[in-house]
């Protein structure tokens, strides 16, 4: 009777093992590098950036890597800070959405805020966005996109891809 209890658990297990379990990889397509255009009301490009993004376990955004290009803004961010936050919807098969904030703010004696909203669906992120600042004319607002950059792929040298693990030379690899 306790070999068949015990069978009967052990065929039960695997199947209550995924139920309740909070994967980390819920946020997994957002976490990485993305680059954005931001443009204004007559759909001119006012700014671009990338940088590499991480959801904490608070929902906040942890931010590396930025780099901001200005294009027709007579605003500066020589130097900024970056936070923000994610908040996710869904994870329909694999598919997060979710709202997303992002705030650029630059340091020194002019501050100026470069604040996004918006929404991540179908791997893409999309919303608007509002400038102010003490800089002079800084200010606007628009519409942006934000797309996952795709990792470098590496890879092997043609004489290495011609090798087996052993580094033997393997004709059958090279045909």
């Amino acid at each position: 009777m306790s070999k068949l209890v015990t069978v009967g658990l052990l065929g039960i297990t695997p199947i209550f093992s995924g139920c309740g379990s909070n994967s980390t990889t819920t946020n997994a397509n957002i976490n990485g590098t993305w680059s954005a255009a931001l443009s204004n009301s007559s759909s001119v490009n006012t700014f671009a950036f990338m940088t590499h993004l991480t959801v904490n376990a608070d929902g906040s955004l942890g931010t590396t890597s930025f780099t901001l290009t200005l294009d027709n803004s007579p605003c500066s961010f020589s130097s900024s800070t970056e936070s923000g936050s994610f908040t996710l919807m869904g994870n329909f098969n694999g598919q997060v959405s979710g709202k997303f904030h992002y705030v650029m703010m630059s340091t020194g004696v002019e501050v100026n805020t470069l604040t996004l909203d918006g929404t991540l669906s179908g791997g893409t992120i999309t919303g608007t966005w509002t400038v102010t600042g003490a800089t002079a004319n800084c200010t606007g607002n628009g519409t942006f996109t934000m797309n996952p950059v795709p990792p470098v792929r590496r890879s092997l040298p043609f004489w290495r891809q011609c090798r087996d693990s052993r580094g033997r030379r393997s004709p059958a690899r090279c045909a």
